[in-house]
């Protein structure tokens, strides 16, 4: 059946209820008309690039789960595509709803296209990250002309959504001088277009002809993820003059976008203290007018490299809770190297704790029903349910299975002088023998 709509958004605004809408419905335990009215008011996004054919349709909206995104792709020192495969396999069996593909490094129109043509889950790129590897350019030679089609070339090869540093112009660069950062631009993507201005002068071609980026983005139904180039990268930085002049012009910058029918998601810190989080993610909310906020962490943190996966955990639960519909995560590895499978994994756990732990506290359906099962299996020591349940099934049963205790109603740290195996026993009247 031919589309007769060209976005989600539009076909939301029209009263259509697409197939992708009846899928995120049933798994999120709404109804397909709350998910169409969401997805009209721009408050839901469904990243679904028409060309993105083996998709399974997620939704991202702070009223539904929590969704991760898992970044992934090649560097000039780590560049081994196979391995990069093999991490995307490892994220989606782990259950992360996207993967990003940030590769600086060779030929990247394969394994985009890879990824776009056998990964169910949302696929997003940064294009400008991909300019200077496509033309074999330098930076400064780039032309505006360059800079968007690439986007282009992304939204063909059915990327489900794009980051795009719109809201950092000529503006910034004064500002950027005047008030003195700690750690200045951390964004990479937002350090390139700082840069790119610096050196030819222009005015970022993003937000310059962010009309023209809209028209092929509605052509595909791509996303554009307004990302944030002056997001914090350290704690001093957090809530700055800079952060919050671009998040105002991102909320200009989203209504555009609506007027569209282009879905959007607006783009968030970040490092910032724990106290600073519910505020930020409230602001957000009000500016951009409720569109999705994703989030990198917050770290709450800056002293903890290696750990930096439970740094941003704790930031990206609150953040969660506070109202943020989607988070990035982040590894071991940040800020250190290129993250290995093993880095991956732990970074994609940390996240699901953080994204699981914010969804009980907003209470979305049926988000305890797993830890209400937990609970009854570790009442029964019924162990093969306990794994059943768990984030990491893998790792709990190793750990177990590692330092086995003498009898199976126990387990080596407590023995017989469990609590669960007392109370079991006395509310039988049972005997309870300790020694």
């Amino acid at each position: 059946m031919e589309r007769n709509y060209s976005t989600q958004m539009e076909a939301a605004r029209k009263g259509i209820i697409t197939p992708e809408m009846k899928i995120v419905a049933k798994k999120e335990y709404r109804t397909e008309e709350e998910i169409r009215e969401w997805v009209a008011k721009g408050q839901v996004a469904i990243c679904a690039n028409k060309n993105h054919k083996c998709l399974d349709p997620e939704g991202v909206g702070s009223m539904l789960r929590t969704k991760i995104n898992v970044n992934l792709g090649v560097s000039r020192d780590c560049k081994d595509y196979d391995v990069e495969m093999k991490k995307v396999q490892a994220a989606v069996d782990m259950g992360a709803e996207a993967i990003m593909d940030l590769s600086s490094h060779g030929d990247t129109i394969p394994f985009r296209r890879k990824l776009t043509a056998e990964c169910p889950a949302m696929i997003g790129t940064v294009p400008v990250y991909d300019s200077v590897i496509h033309y074999q350019r330098d930076l400064a030679t780039l032309t505006a002309r360059d800079l968007i089609d690439v986007v282009r070339l992304h939204a063909e090869d059915g990327v489900d959504f794009v980051t795009l540093h719109c809201g950092i112009t000529r503006h910034t660069i004064d500002q950027i001088k005047k008030h003195k950062r700690k750690m200045n631009i951390v964004s990479r993507g937002g350090s390139l277009i700082f840069a790119w201005m610096c050196m030819t002068g222009n005015e970022n071609p993003f937000y310059e002809y962010y009309d023209e980026i809209l028209d092929i983005c509605r052509e595909y139904d791509v996303t554009i993820s307004l990302g944030d180039a002056c997001r914090p990268g350290c704690l001093a930085d957090a809530g700055d003059v800079c952060q919050i002049e671009e998040l105002v012009r991102l909320g200009e910058l989203t209504k555009r976008a609506w007027e569209k029918d282009v879905q959007v998601m607006v783009e968030g810190p970040g490092h910032m203290p724990m106290d600073q989080i519910e505020a930020n993610m409230k602001i957000q909310q009000s500016i951009c007018m409720g569109a999705p906020f994703y989030v990198l962490g917050p770290l709450v943190t800056d002293i903890a490299p290696g750990y930096d996966h439970i740094t941003s955990a704790i930031g990206g639960a609150i953040a969660a809770a506070s109202g943020a519909a989607f988070l990035c995560y982040v590894t071991p590895a940040e800020h250190l190297a290129l993250p290995n499978v093993d880095d991956v994994k732990q970074g994609i756990i940390a996240s699901k704790i953080a994204a699981h732990a914010a969804d009980i506290a907003k209470k979305i359906p049926h988000a305890m029903d797993r830890d209400n099962e937990m609970g009854d299996c570790r009442r029964k020591f019924d162990w093969d349910g306990q794994w059943a349940v768990s984030i990491d099934p893998e790792t709990a049963k190793s750990i177990r299975d590692s330092r086995a205790p003498e009898h199976d109603d126990t387990c080596s740290m407590c023995g017989k002088f469990c609590a669960v195996r007392s109370m079991n026993k006395a509310l039988e009247g049972e005997y309870i023998d300790i020694l």
